[in-house]
């Protein structure tokens, strides 16, 4: 691990959204629904504002900008073509 990653990802706040995508139920459905009809980690995020949610139980704003949106949206892709 590099000064620039945590467990593989780009940053404790990726990995950190990462986590709770993969690990709630709610969330993952979400994430592969938004996929499955085009759409993105922000759209994600805009949803969850919506909902009054601004952040992971941990603390982390699913709008910090540290998070690396493009890894997100991977493994998004990557969440919906496993279900």
């Amino acid at each position: 691990m590099t000064a620039s990653t945590f467990n593989g990802w780009a940053n404790w706040e990726t990995w950190n959204v990462a986590l709770w995508i993969q690990n709630d139920e709610g969330l993952y459905n979400e994430a592969c629904r938004l996929v499955r009809f085009g759409r993105s980690y922000q759209d994600l995020v805009m949803m969850l504002r919506d909902c009054g949610s601004k952040e992971t139980p941990d603390g982390c704003r699913w709008d910090d900008p540290a998070i690396d949106g493009m890894e997100i949206n991977e493994m998004m892709a990557d969440l919906y073509e496993v279900a």
